[in-house]
């Protein structure tokens, strides 16, 4: 597995794999052919189905400025090796191709090219259950396990990440008024805030919780500064669950830290045995994901074991399993934002529940990620980030028969 430093990204929404990754790709490829003319982009499957939606010609186009890009839309075609694929070529003043280069975004800002070799595992295990017995054996907690791994420098980088995602917070719970994109989304953060506040303590868990999520959420939507936790469309999940327990109790930086270590190991094995991209397995993947993360990282804080971590984890993504992946008009909005909600209140409940049990449990992690897996390789294409299915056309069905 990788370090955690290639799940926990720092960037602009409102999407990991159709943004952030394309930016990042845009930005290479056109710095290693600075003297071309202009340049043509044609993106394929999930990138072309839902792209405009999640700006991807925006962010390519922003990183070529001032030079043109002529963008080539190819959604009924999937490259290879991933759903969501790229081509970029640069082209001269004849418009004759110069340089070429296919690159894929399988998901949480990440890019992999075709025959690359894996990155250099960080960690010597690449199951829950090989870390289970590791940890068991040698006493270790699971932050201790992340740290004898990635080395004493990882503290610095989450302590980062988790600035990022305080201040994601805090801007969002301050801004108000409608989302981008046209369907007329008004952010809903501040007015869960502050009507909690004036209801009491009483109604915390009921309106914190729900505040912190939606504001991270609509920062995204608006191409603001997040934390992919896993990706950009979950982003709001574990940041809210984080400052939730923050406010409940007394908690130190020190011990958030070690949370996020945690929760960006459960996420690493995710995305390592299974997929952490709605284009390839469904909304479960990152959503699902995102819980399961948070779940474990409040089961921590909570002052649970590594066996009950290790339960909230496999609860909070084997009750999103089948999730599907079905942005209307391509936009992370809905229902993304409100998954992210109520995927916090869910992560809570995993960890509630863990921390009052043993531990034991019949179904394994690792059992659920091969599950999610495999559920995602069988959902339809139309529910897998394409924008061809389930709410995605009902609300724009709607829309056109409205009176």
């Amino acid at each position: 597995m990788e370090s955690i430093r290639e799940l926990y990204r720092i960037g602009h929404g409102p999407s990991s794999s159709h943004t952030m990754a394309p930016r990042r790709a845009a930005e290479m490829f056109f710095d290693r052919n600075n003297t071309a003319v202009s340049f043509r982009v044609t993106l394929y499957g999930s990138l072309a189905a839902t792209g405009r939606g999640h700006l991807t010609d925006k962010a390519i186009q922003e990183a070529a400025i001032p030079k043109k890009v002529e963008f080539i839309w190819k959604p009924e075609i999937n490259l290879p090796l991933h759903p969501v694929g790229m081509e970029f070529e640069a082209l001269d003043a004849d418009g004759k191709q110069t340089s070429f280069w296919r690159v894929y975004s399988p998901g949480g800002g990440a890019l992999l090219e075709e025959g690359e070799y894996p990155a250099a595992s960080v960690y010597p295990h690449s199951s829950m259950s090989e870390i289970l017995k590791y940890c068991t054996s040698s006493g270790l907690t699971f932050w201790e396990y992340v740290e004898a791994c990635e080395g004493k420098g990882v503290w610095d980088y989450l302590r980062e990440v988790n600035r990022v995602m305080h201040e994601s917070i805090q801007r969002g719970i301050q801004a108000e008024g409608v989302l981008p994109g046209g369907l007329g989304v008004s952010r809903r953060a501040w007015t869960f805030h502050r009507k909690s506040m004036l209801n009491g303590n009483t109604l915390v868990r009921e309106g914190f919780l729900p505040a912190y999520a939606l504001a991270v959420a609509e920062e995204n939507a608006t191409g603001g500064l997040i934390v992919t936790a896993p990706t950009c469309g979950s982003c709001g999940v574990l940041p809210a669950v984080i400052c939730h327990i923050e406010d409940t109790v007394q908690t130190s930086e020190k011990h958030i830290l070690r949370a996020l270590a945690t929760a960006g190991l459960i996420g690493n094995l995710i995305k390592e045995k299974a997929s952490i991209s709605g284009a390839e397995v469904g909304c479960q993947g990152e959503i699902g994901s995102a819980c399961a993360m948070a779940a474990g990282a409040a089961a921590q804080l909570m002052g649970g074991t590594i066996r009950q971590i290790e339960y909230a984890a496999e609860m909070g993504l084997e009750h999103h399993l089948g999730l599907t992946c079905d942005p209307v008009n391509g936009l992370v909005q809905i229902p993304c934002i409100e998954r992210n909600v109520f995927a916090a209140t869910r992560a809570m409940d995993c960890a509630t529940f863990a921390t009052y049990s043993d531990g034991s449990h019949r179904v394994s992690f690792d059992e659920v990620v091969t599950v999610m897996k495999q559920t995602g390789e069988d959902l339809p294409r139309v529910y897998r980030e394409t924008a061809e299915g389930g709410l995605a056309i009902t609300y724009r069905f709607l829309a056109k028969n409205k009176p």
